[in-house]
């Protein structure tokens, strides 16, 4: 038993409502649950009641076991002192607020729906599972899914806003450096994200824009600071980036000191950090009001074209500086793309719209939903559960934050799709 069934009980009063009594014997009659809080405090926020002949309004708070508000010290918390009733499996002793005063309980043990609590243990019965629902998962109707989606993506682009404001704060509210900044963790994917990172936040973004008139000196610059410029090689194109670097470094007093070492372990030669670099470089060379171009678009097409960058002409037959292969172009493949609008240009835009207060997520939720879903372990996962289940980005995304943020906390019961099953045993 966890609390949050109790939590589940209480706010969707799945429970014998009709018959419920304090532990003394006083009729409860049900009025209004309250507001669920999720933040400290009681669990629930201006709930109405009648006990007894008395109507009350205040908060109510639920545990397992009655003593369990001692266990939290909630008799020392004077902001339990509006609670009006607790709410419990078992009532196994009397509770006083911080004024020593009883606050009646209500037992729900014996109110509860066999079946309904039989289909919650069921949830939790085989931890050996991928999620708790696996095996009626599919059973959830398109309509609950899709709407659950929608609202479990902006909770992903919530939590995406978290690293732009935080960066935003730093830059002084320079959205051009927030865009650069995010626009190198994606070049960096997964394994070099927080590498490329770190470059970015290690010079001012104007050197970068100084830079931009020329593609050798942008390169340049983020070789350097990435630290990928210090080897003593017989390569023309390299020894013009040294240069490059130390005119750069000197003029503008840069230091690398801080930047995370960018790896190459068990990379495909089409996400090496040079490689990523170059093209990163490339793009800023090649589009001077990058990020009115991105605020301003309204469909896939021009941001794609915007993102159509190749790498310069050295790496077209190199992986690594000393090594050369036939000449061949790299250009930021289709799925690169998408990655860049998923996890950079819409995130951020999503932000810059909140911040002017305009309501642009219509907008973006068109976008995301034109995108290809992504090809990763738990979209695989749960399309193999429910077929079909993520058919676009907003999918895939929100089955991410599903995932990770609800099935691996064993929140079956904040995920409407847990809600929905249950409600099949009431």
């Amino acid at each position: 038993m966890r609390e949050d069934f109790l939590h589940y009980l209480w706010k969707y009063k799945k429970f014998d409502f009709t018959n419920a009594k304090t532990t003394q014997g006083e009729k409860i009659l049900l009025i209004d649950s309250g507001t669920h809080n999720f933040n400290s405090g009681p669990d629930f926020f201006n709930a109405r009641l009648k006990i007894g002949d008395q109507l009350w309004a205040g908060n109510v708070e639920l545990h397992i076991k009655a003593s369990d508000w001692y266990f939290h010290q909630h008799e020392k918390d004077t902001n339990y002192d509006n609670v009006i009733l607790h709410v419990v499996w078992e009532d196994d002793v009397d509770v006083q607020r911080h004024n020593k005063t009883s606050i009646p309980a209500l037992s729900l043990k014996s109110l509860v729906d066999q079946d309904l609590l039989m289909g919650y243990r069921q949830l939790f019965a085989s931890p050996e599972n991928w999620i708790n629902c696996e095996k009626n998962f599919k059973e959830v109707d398109d309509f609950t899914l899709r709407h659950w989606q929608e609202r479990l993506y902006l909770e992903r682009l919530e939590e995406k806003s978290i690293l732009i404001l935080d960066l935003l704060g730093k830059s002084g509210n320079n959205w051009e450096a927030v865009l650069f900044q995010m626009l190198a963790k994606n070049f960096g994917l997964n394994l070099n994200g927080d590498a490329f990172l770190s470059m970015a936040q290690s010079l001012d973004f104007s050197v970068v824009q100084k830079s931009s008139q020329n593609n050798l000196q942008l390169e340049a610059l983020f070789f350097g600071q990435a630290g990928l410029l210090s080897k003593q090689l017989n390569i023309p194109y390299y020894k013009k980036l040294q240069q490059e670097y130390a005119y750069l470094k000197h003029k503008y007093k840069l230091s690398n000191s801080g930047v995370i070492p960018p790896k190459y372990f068990r990379l495909r030669p089409d996400n090496f950090p040079n490689i990523r670099l170059s093209q990163l470089a490339s793009l800023y060379f090649k589009q001077k009001n990058l990020f009115s171009e991105l605020i301003a678009s309204k469909s896939l097409e021009p941001i794609y074209k915007i993102l159509d960058v190749e790498t310069s002409e050295f790496w077209r037959q190199h992986y690594s500086f000393p090594k050369k292969h036939r000449e061949r172009e790299k250009r930021l493949s289709p799925a690169f793309k998408d990655l860049v609008l998923i996890n950079t240009i819409i995130p951020l835009r999503f932000c810059y719209s909140q911040s002017r207060g305009n309501d642009e997520i219509e907008i973006l939720l068109e976008l995301i939903e034109k995108i290809p879903a992504e090809n990763n372990k738990i979209v695989q996962n749960f399309n193999k559960i429910k077929n079909g289940s993520t058919q676009n980005a907003l999918h895939s995304q929100a089955m991410i934050n599903l995932k990770k943020n609800y099935c691996e906390a064993n929140k079956c019961l904040d995920c409407a799709i847990g809600v929905k099953l249950l409600q099949r045993k009431t």
